[in-house]
């Protein structure tokens, strides 16, 4: 009778940490369901009618902001997005009560970016709502690390066994700490790579390798560039001597990627810093690929904290005509929360 009267535990996605192999295996099969019901003409499904997604964006974005209000909207959820910019953030009103007073509205999930980090944390304690993680501070950023994952299996038919080389400021990077834990939950290896001072001491401890030597890169299947994240230095830090010499040493030059690799960057690029842009617009770059499985992957990232269950393709109907271009039907509403 006790199990039966057991609260059930609200789902959130805060951390790649807080996810098993099975979880992560659910969310990716999930999005591809998702991307090939998408290749209809019609392409806004059913499953979330009737919820409430309300995106907090307390830093600049361009593609997740976009992709997570694209997402809600086409699992026919209604959106809302507030920015800090012209908000009453602006006039000094505190992330608690900012979360108290969205939660007044009732919403089924809250997507949350923020400079702090922890602050995912603290709005899914003072709201009912499911809550992702859109960004914290240099901490976590899961959702990218998902749809890295899912963008790297598409492109190489394989997750398990993949090494990774994640090249530049590893330091201030949450795309790099979210993606060495989801890497090695799924089978695959990391190197990372930069200048000393942009490697944060005992990032070993995720379970990845470490090299200040650009040539670590020569024998990864894919090449992940970061960029230089200025706007998480403080004012006097130096931890280059320019971005002349960076690039000069660590850039991903045409010369420095091999036949056979693949590169990815989490985007807003900085060409002719991180990345070549010969490299950027050639055929092994993936970044396009990146915003594309955005979109997919955050629609079954909403999906599946709300509905706490993975997702079903429909069974056909006795009698009914199978068609060989008929696309999944997504089945089922999600449950109570």
């Amino acid at each position: 009778m006790a199990e039966l009267l057991a609260p059930v535990v609200r789902r959130h996605l805060l951390s790649i940490g807080d996810l098993e192999r099975e979880d992560v295996e659910r969310i990716l099969d999930t999005a591809t369901s998702l991307a090939r019901s998408l290749g209809r003409e019609v392409k806004r499904l059913p499953t979330l009618r009737g919820r409430t997604v309300i995106n907090v964006f307390y830093e600049s974005s361009t593609r997740t902001l976009a992709s997570f209000e694209l997402a809600a909207k086409r699992l026919s959820a209604d959106t809302m997005s507030i920015r800090s910019d012209g908000s009453s953030v602006e006039k000094g009103e505190s992330l608690k009560d900012t979360a108290l007073t969205l939660a007044a509205y009732g919403p089924d999930v809250i997507v949350i970016r923020h400079p702090s980090i922890g602050a995912a944390q603290l709005v899914s304690r003072l709201t009912d709502a499911h809550v992702v993680n859109a960004g914290d501070g240099k901490h976590q950023h899961p959702t990218q690390a998902l749809l890295d994952l899912y963008a790297m299996r598409e492109a190489l038919g394989r997750l398990d066994g993949l090494h990774v080389a994640v090249v530049g400021d590893v330091q201030h990077s949450r795309v790099a700490r979210s993606l060495v834990q989801a890497l090695a939950l799924v089978g695959a290896r990391a190197t990372l790579v930069g200048p000393p001072t942009l490697l944060p001491p005992g990032i070993e401890a995720l379970g990845c390798a470490v090299s200040t030597d650009i040539g670590a890169i020569s024998d990864a299947d894919v090449v992940y560039a970061l960029r230089m994240q200025r706007e998480r230095m403080a004012p006097g830090e130096a931890f280059l001597p320019s971005l002349r010499e960076y690039t000069a040493l660590y850039g991903i030059t045409p010369e420095r990627v091999r036949a056979g690799q693949v590169v990815m960057h989490p985007g807003p690029m900085n060409r002719g810093v991180e990345i070549d842009p010969r490299v950027a617009d050639s055929a092994v770059a993936l970044v396009t690929d990146q915003v594309r499985a955005g979109l997919v992957v955050r629609m079954a990232v909403l999906y599946d904290v709300v509905a706490q269950r993975p997702v079903r393709e429909r069974e056909p109907v006795a009698g009914e005509r199978e068609r060989s271009d008929a696309s999944p039907v997504l089945t089922g509403t999600p449950d109570a929360a």
